[in-house]
């Protein structure tokens, strides 16, 4: 169960990530040619071993290691997963879903341009061999491809983040996680407050952040990472809360360093870009007029041969010839000369176009807003 918490956080890093075209998940099709380069005797060891590492391995190692449970094909890395729950969320009263099959029936669209039926979250893919044994009823996978780019995607992400999220106290619930959380185990019977701010930096690119800023009842700040996974944990919205204000203050301060030092990091980011940009450009600017000063000198080299072999002429008639070829050549360097001075000066303006460009684009402009702020509790 996740609160409008869950679902306003969830959809803000949906979008993030999307944007983001984020390359830490395994792809599927890398996830099953991994399966099957696998031998039946390191499978058999799996198998055998995988209860034991469910029990003691960390939630982050299971992500690493892709841990197969009952249904391979329904193995949802973390952004698909935050996505369902996003959109049981959203679409309660609406539809009728199936965890198991990750399948969901839209009874009531949100939309008059959505349609209503059946829609499945992962594509058709062939099914392992313990489904073949123990599927009672064929999953149908006919019907519309659900992702965050399809309008309905579009719609319950629009909503989630128009929720109406009050200071409240939320309880998270780790002791019926089904995998281990160490560190948020750490925080079991512990409380605190905690406020999530988004962050965007327009510059060379549009980078999005989500930043947290929290203290637990000791006053000791908790890490960014540890705010992240409290999030993977189920939680119930208990009550109304007013954020004491010296609290909100400490956590205004903290959430204010946070982002100072994120659009530090990224103004040093976007920096060592300009500079490998411009060094590109002025090595290009060079490489060209290096190419126009070679054909000059390759003119001056054939003026020379031809020269030489009109000392050496046997008659009139061939050094008269060999003469008009170089006087022919000597009109080419000219024009040659005058072609470098033109390149060099169009070479440089460009240059300097396109460096005006990216220091255009390399300007920075961010904008932050403050999401929400709760009084938490880890039972």
């Amino acid at each position: 169960m996740i609160t409008s918490f869950h679902a306003k956080y969830f959809a803000y890093e949906l979008t993030r990530q999307h944007a983001a075209n984020d390359g830490g998940r395994l792809s599927q099709a890398l996830f099953d040619a991994l399966k099957q380069e696998m031998d039946e005797s390191i499978r058999d060891r799996m198998n055998q071993t995988r209860e034991q590492l469910l029990e003691n391995f960390d939630e982050e190692v299971h992500e690493r290691l892709r841990v197969q449970l009952n249904n391979t094909n329904a193995q949802l890395d973390r952004f698909s997963k935050r996505f369902w729950a996003l959109s049981q969320f959203i679409l309660a009263e609406k539809a009728s879903f199936n965890d198991e099959a990750l399948v969901f029936d839209l009874e009531q669209p949100p939309l008059e341009t959505i349609p209503k039926g059946h829609y499945h979250l992962i594509s058709k893919t062939r099914p392992s061999e313990n489904q073949d044994k123990v599927a009672e009823k064929p999953v149908d996978y006919s019907g519309h491809l659900y992702r965050l780019s399809h309008p309905l995607g579009e719609f319950v992400i629009d909503q989630a983040k128009k929720l109406e999220t009050a200071s409240a106290s939320i309880v998270f619930n780790i002791s019926v996680h089904p995998t281990r959380l160490h560190v948020i185990e750490q925080l079991k019977g512990k409380h605190g407050y905690l406020t999530l701010q988004f962050l965007a930096i327009d510059s060379y690119e549009r980078e999005e952040f989500l930043l947290f800023s929290a203290l637990d009842d000791q006053g000791q700040s908790l890490e960014q990472e540890t705010c992240e996974k409290l999030f993977n944990c189920i939680a119930e919205n208990k009550w109304v809360s007013n954020i004491p204000d010296d609290v909100d203050q400490r956590l205004a301060l903290e959430l204010e360093r946070h982002t100072k030092a994120t659009i530090s990091q990224s103004l040093e980011a976007n920096h060592k870009y300009f500079n490998e940009a411009r060094e590109k450009l002025e090595k290009w600017a060079d490489d060209l007029v290096l190419v126009a000063e070679k054909a000059l000198k390759d003119t001056k080299e054939q003026i020379k041969i031809l020269q030489r072999q009109a000392r050496l002429a046997n008659n009139l008639d061939e050094q008269h010839d060999l003469q008009q070829k170089i006087q022919s050549l000597e009109k080419q360097q000219r024009r040659q000369r005058q072609e470098i001075f033109k390149v060099e000066d169009s070479i440089i303006d460009k240059r300097d176009e396109l460096i005006n460009a990216l220091e255009k684009r390399l300007t920075q402009q961010s904008h932050t807003e403050r999401l929400f702020t709760i009084e938490w509790a880890v039972i």
